[in-house]
Order: C-alpha cells, then sequence, then structure tokens
C-alpha cells in the first residue's frame, strides 16, 4: 500500500520469511523505511505462524550499523551481487544457522575489512556450493591439474567440454583453499577474475535447475580492477 512494505528476509531461525511491515511511509512511522534497505542486517521480534507466507512483525531495529559497506561502489557492488545470488537460490523456509552466520560474516567482512575486497564474491560462490549440495571435489596437482566444471572435480586431461585451463584450475584451488580474512593475498588479475566469474556463474547453471541470469555480475566486471 501507500504507508506498508513487504519485506523478503533472511532469519537465522526461520530461514527465509516475508513480512508486512505496516506504515513505513507514514509521517508517524515507528519503523522507518531506512531501516529496511538491501542488506541491513536487524534484530526482530515477528508474528510467525506456521504455514502463513506473510507475518507481520511487532519489533524492529538495527542489530549492525554499517560504517562502510553502503558508502564504497567495490564493497556495495560485490554486497548486491551476493545478495542477488542469494536471493535466486534460496527458496525453502528451513532454519540453518550455519548458513546464516556464513551470509552473515560475508557481509561483516566486506563493511570492516581494511584490505581489498575484490575476490569475497568468488570466495563466496565457491563456499556457497557446500551449503547447496555441489561443492568442488579434489585438488589441483600435477596429476589433476584441471577442474571439470560439469563433473565438479579435477581431472587429470582438459578433453572434457567444461573444463578450466590449467590457470584458472590453479586459482580455483587457491581460492578453496584460502579463508575470507586472506583473500586479498591472491595475486587475481582482472581479466582472470572476471573468467573466473563466468566459470563459476556456469558452474552454478550445470548444477541447480533452472539458475537464472545474475544481473550484478556484469557491474562487478565495471566495478573491480
Amino acid at each position: 500500500s501507500e504507508t506498508s512494505l513487504i519485506v523478503e528476509v533472511y532469519t537465522r531461525e526461520k530461514g527465509l520469511k516475508k513480512y508486512i511491515i505496516s506504515g513505513v511511509r507514514s509521517k508517524k512511522a515507528k519503523v522507518s523505511a531506512n531501516l529496511l534497505q538491501v542488506m541491513s542486517m536487524l534484530d526482530f521480534v515477528a508474528y510467525d505462524k506456521e504455514g502463513k507466507e506473510l507475518n507481520r512483525t511487532k519489533e524492529i531495529k538495527v542489530a549492525h550499523i554499517y560504517q562502510h559497506l553502503p558508502f564504497d561502489i567495490r564493497r556495495s557492488s560485490v554486497g548486491l551481487f551476493i545478495t542477488e545470488v542469494a536471493q535466486k537460490v534460496l527458496k525453502q523456509s528451513e532454519q540453518h544457522y550455519e548458513l546464516y552466520d556464513f551470509l552473515e560474516g560475508i557481509y561483516l567482512h566486506l563493511d570492516q575489512s581494511e584490505h581489498s575486497v575484490n575476490n569475497v564474491h568468488l570466495y563466496f560462490l565457491l563456499c556457497f556450493t557446500q551449503y547447496l549440495g555441489f561443492q568442488p571435489d579434489g585438488q589441483y596437482s600435477k596429476e589433476t591439474p584441471f577442474f571439470d566444471l560439469q563433473e565438479g572435480t579435477f581431472v587429470r586431461d582438459n578433453t572434457a567440454k567444461y573444463a578450466l585451463n590449467q590457470r584458472l584450475s590453479q586459482l580455483f584451488d587457491q581460492l578453496l583453499d584460502s579463508q575470507l580474512h586472506d583473500l586479498h593475498e591472491l595475486a587475481i588479475n582482472r581479466d582472470e577474475r572476471n573468467q573466473l566469474l563466468e566459470q563459476l556463474l556456469r558452474y552454478y547453471q550445470l548444477h541447480l535447475d533452472s539458475f537464472p541470469n545474475i544481473s550484478a555480475h556484469s557491474i562487478l566486471k565495471e566495478v573491480l580492477g
């Protein structure tokens, strides 16, 4: 309506949920619409009735005030890309503490890290696969220097249709072995980063039925050096 909003929220206790929040655009609003921006972290109490798709909230407050994420084009572009992928993939309303903590940790890192965040979206795509059921198998070595996107494992040769070249396979493996806090140490140039992004999205397309086109990645190509 003119004063209310329907918001989609990923919650720690209930998974993906939708809520209607009344009066946020009215002059006497108890909840500001500014709290309900994309990537906002909130603490809230809701009237959550089992089996009901759209519920109402009772109380909402800020859980974390971003210091850098909304104001830095690189950080916000990475964050919006991650949000778009998560929103289009996560459909079920079920509790998953580890996944919630993983997503929260990504956003907090984007906001708080003093280092480059240029590789965070690649790390996210790889780590997210373990929650979706198609985590890459094996590792880069002299015996298996190519990653086969379709088979989801490192292989001996690159004759398969969806096998990465040796350099991209090596970077793929380095990302798998990295931690969030040391991603900035990976030596990945702009062209390699863009190629990895395209191949990771293809990996999702090969392993998820009806994986949609992601629009935010075109922005990343322009923003990230």
